[in-house]
């Protein structure tokens, strides 16, 4: 697709031209919410805000969200759709107990601020906090028929770490993927949070997590103390 005049993922063109085959591929007139999913340093913020603008003024989407911003551009970029009068109401970023990108390039401060919500994905790290890892690599895990987002290596420099936090879930009477979902739902500004799950029982248990969203400061200051470098 030819990127327009600015760059390849925040231009007019680019943003109109995804939705609108995105909405011929899923046989749809327009879809609730339409993000855009990371900030695009070539194309001016003031096009990729007026393009989300025009889509929904079209009716192709209802609403605006924006994916993988920090905390600056979303003030700006706040800014700009509220003046186009444009419904932005939530935040999709990565965070996770590993990983804490929003709490340092401002993004989940911002959002707290300005009453967006934030939805996050990857709350178990691709796995990583979950027992799924604890004894070693299974051979059906998908770091051994993939690799492309948590690899061996990366398992095994985690390793530590994930049995130390499993310890702190198992006093809490949690699993570790309920307690690391349990950590990210304690917080308000987190709106809700994307789940993956090729089984029923990881729905189920991913859902106990709600049973106990209570952290006490002695918690989070070990949490944190084992799983921030």
């Amino acid at each position: 697709m030819w990127p327009g005049p600015y760059g390849n993922f925040g231009s007019r063109k680019y943003l109109i031209a995804s939705l609108d085959q995105s909405l011929c591929r899923l046989g749809l007139d327009y879809v609730d919410i339409f993000y855009h999913h990371r900030m695009d340093p070539e194309t001016p913020l003031e096009e990729t805000m007026g393009a989300l603008a025009q889509i929904v003024r079209s009716g192709k989407a209802l609403y605006v969200g924006l994916s993988n911003y920090d905390g600056p551009t979303l003030e700006r970029a706040a800014a700009i759709l509220k003046e186009e009068r444009v419904p932005f109401i939530i935040n999709q970023n990565c965070y996770n107990i590993f990983d804490r990108t929003v709490e340092n390039n401002g993004l989940k401060d911002m959002s707290e601020k300005l009453g967006k919500g934030m939805i996050c994905f990857s709350p178990l790290a691709q796995g990583l906090l979950t027992d799924r890892y604890l004894d070693g690599i299974p051979e059906d895990s998908r770091v051994r028929t993939d690799g492309r987002f948590l690899n061996e290596d990366r398992v095994n420099k985690m390793h530590g770490k994930i049995v130390a936090l499993n310890e702190i879930a198992k006093k809490r009477g949690q699993s570790l993927s309920e307690m690391a979902l349990a950590w990210l739902l304690k917080d308000n500004v987190v709106t809700s949070v994307i789940i993956g799950a090729s089984k029923p029982s990881q729905i189920l248990s991913n859902i106990k997590a709600l049973e106990n969203i209570t952290f006490s400061s002695a918690e989070l200051v070990e949490i944190n103390s084992i799983a921030i470098d």
